[in-house]
């Protein structure tokens, strides 16, 4: 019998109380006689597990027996709780995580809680940039995550009009919070702090065929970042500065592999405009070379112009 069935089965019988085979085989999706003989295998183990004949019988886990996380390994338990440590302490679990947390280690067989509890407090996240304060969680969170879990319609204000969408999923990117939804007209993303007024209304929804939230946000992200760069601009740096220059432009930064003569390497970096670029680079002064667009060189002129004039000696 595989473990996962094994846990399975016996999580279901201490929710249940009594599960007859061929519901335990739908729940697990598996042959009834699978099921029967996963039964029979706890039962010759001696975990007390009992067949109750006649019309409303079936297995029966006698004793208030319960089961326990004594099936993971050691390594098992600590990369669980290398995830669960860091989740636990983000400002969006609050005090259930944590709670939740306390409870797996007590679960866990007494020779791994050690490590178990060091791999918890191993890694902390901290979400906010240098220089920046930390934003804000915004307060419907938790709101629309158990909406999510519940599969329950909101109805909500945004950008100053009402709307109703079904929730998908919520998504924390870079410390601000979105929402994939569908609405009358098809797949929409919010941000969460622009949202307000937020109510259930009272009906249930389906997510689509196939629906995976972590898909479904990279269709979105790689349509933002298109939309992002579709400005491009070749410029000449030296090839120390190079990772500074990465930093800017994240994934639309593309060098070349071969140094120049002079120290300098060709990169290729993309932004929604030419002036966005120009802005981006003209704090670099002359260490920077922009080869083209001409769009970028014309908005690097006039920055230096207006500059010039204000600051000129006179």
């Amino acid at each position: 019998m595989r473990a996962d069935r094994l846990v399975a089965t016996l999580l279901l019988m201490q929710t249940r109380g009594r599960i007859t085979a061929a519901e335990l085989a739908a729940e697990l999706e598996v042959s009834v006689a699978t099921a029967r003989r996963d039964l029979e295998a706890l039962s010759s183990a001696g975990i007390p597990v009992y067949p109750q004949p006649g019309r409303h019988g079936g297995w029966q886990l006698v004793g208030g027996a319960r089961t326990d996380l004594s099936g993971l390994s050691a390594p098992e338990a600590r990369a669980l709780f290398l995830l669960a440590g860091p989740a636990s302490a983000s400002s969006a679990a609050q005090g259930d995580a944590k709670t939740a947390l306390r409870k797996l280690l007590r679960a866990l067989p007494e020779t791994f809680r050690d490590e178990a509890q060091a791999a918890a407090e191993a890694t902390l996240i901290d979400p906010s940039r240098w220089g920046e304060h930390g934003r804000d969680q915004p307060d419907d969170v938790r709101r629309l995550q158990d909406a999510v879990v519940r599969t329950r319609r909101i109805r909500f204000t945004y950008n100053e009009k009402e709307r109703e969408a079904d929730p998908w999923g919520v998504i924390d990117k870079d410390g601000v919070w979105y929402l994939l939804a569908g609405t009358g007209r098809g797949q929409r993303t919010f941000r969460l702090d622009r949202m307000s007024a937020l109510n259930e209304t009272g009906q249930t929804f389906e997510r689509p065929d196939g629906f995976t939230l972590d898909e479904a946000w990279a269709r979105v992200v790689g349509t933002i970042e298109e939309r992002r760069s579709s400005t491009w601009a070749t410029v000449l740096i030296p090839e120390r500065f190079l990772w500074v220059l990465r930093d800017h432009f994240g994934r639309h930064c593309h060098p070349d592999e071969e140094v120049r003569p002079d120290g300098r390497v060709r990169v290729t970096v993309g932004a929604p405009t030419a002036r966005d670029i120009a802005r981006t680079l003209s704090g670099w002064g002359a260490a920077v070379e922009v080869t083209e667009p001409s769009s970028v060189r014309t908005e690097l002129a006039r920055i230096g112009s207006e500059l010039t004039a204000l600051y000129a000696t006179p």
